[in-house]
């Protein structure tokens, strides 16, 4: 995660020794992490010119079936191969080989709204899973406005946006809402969105979705709510108002239990926690690849 101006070190990666081999590679999946896979590949060509790499944000969905069927060279998802789902097995078929779970990105996600006038938003994990449920649907229901004293919060319809693709974001989401508040969601975590609202596919589509729609909220991975401007809530845990900002979501993964051995790892996020100071709602992405 740094840079170095050390040209001598670029020149030798430009010239095709074995740090910097030739050729293409194609791949897709999560969304979440489209922005900072799109970086790392640029940085990545500047000293590798021989390589092309391409990726489509198709979801995480999307991308494991790409892979399985042997469309894509690797596959980003915000969840690790699932063996209860016959990800596991069907990866391993196609590689011939285990397929690895190679952790990449830990992207904070974000409940995302666009509410004029409301410049802070605190909310519990029951009140956003009472609000993505649909049994909160006003912004000054007075459950919210117990836990923000002292906002003025409209009486408008609260409008949800959800993602409609297979999505690891949503996975991860509906796994902080099973595990933080267990009574008021009760729906098992999928990549298949099971709560109310209004579909649009990828981050792009919900992150524009509350840019253009007065009164909504989403949940999305952080950057696309920082690049559209949106309102990003406050969460508590339990332990206090938490900011989502770089700090704050690295105290999330730092309390995680690394599992898996070897190259194949997955990291267990604690989004129950209430370490003070951690931002609990963070995924993690994974490249999925053939050992």
């Amino acid at each position: 995660c740094g840079s170095s101006d050390d040209a001598a070190s670029t020149s030798s990666n430009s010239t095709g020794d074995s740090s910097c081999p030739a050729g293409t590679l194609n791949a897709e999946g999560s969304s979440a992490q489209k922005n900072a896979i799109e970086e790392a590949i640029a940085s990545f060509g500047e000293n590798c010119l021989d390589a092309d790499i391409s990726y489509n944000p198709t979801g995480s969905g999307a991308g494991i079936k790409q892979f399985t069927a042997g469309q894509v060279d690797f596959a980003g998802s915000d969840s690790a191969l699932n063996p209860d789902k016959g990800e596991v097995e069907a990866a391993q078929q196609r590689c011939g080989a285990p397929a690895w779970n190679l952790p990449m990105v830990a992207g904070p996600i974000a409940i995302a709204y666009n509410l004029p006038g409301v410049d802070s938003l605190v909310v519990t994990p029951e009140l956003a899973a009472q609000i993505f449920t649909g049994k909160i649907t006003t912004w000054n229901d007075p459950a919210i406005a117990k836990v923000n004293p002292g906002v003025s919060l409209p009486g408008d319809k609260i409008t949800v946006f959800f993602r409609s693709d297979e999505s690891g974001t949503t996975e991860n989401f509906t796994k902080y809402l099973q595990a933080a508040a267990p009574d008021a969601w009760t729906a098992q975590s999928a990549k298949k969105w099971t709560g109310t609202g209004e579909g649009r596919e990828k981050s792009s589509g919900v992150a524009d979705g509350v840019k253009q729609t007065a009164g909504s909220v989403t949940y999305v991975e952080w950057s696309y709510a920082k690049d559209n401007k949106l309102g990003i809530a406050k969460v508590d845990n339990g332990a206090g108002p938490v900011e989502l900002t770089g700090q704050t979501a690295g105290e999330a993964v730092s309390v995680a239990k690394v599992a898996g051995e070897g190259n194949d790892l997955r990291l267990k996020l604690d989004y129950a926690t209430k370490a003070p100071g951690a931002y609990p709602i963070v995924l993690v992405t994974y490249e999925i690849v053939c050992s």
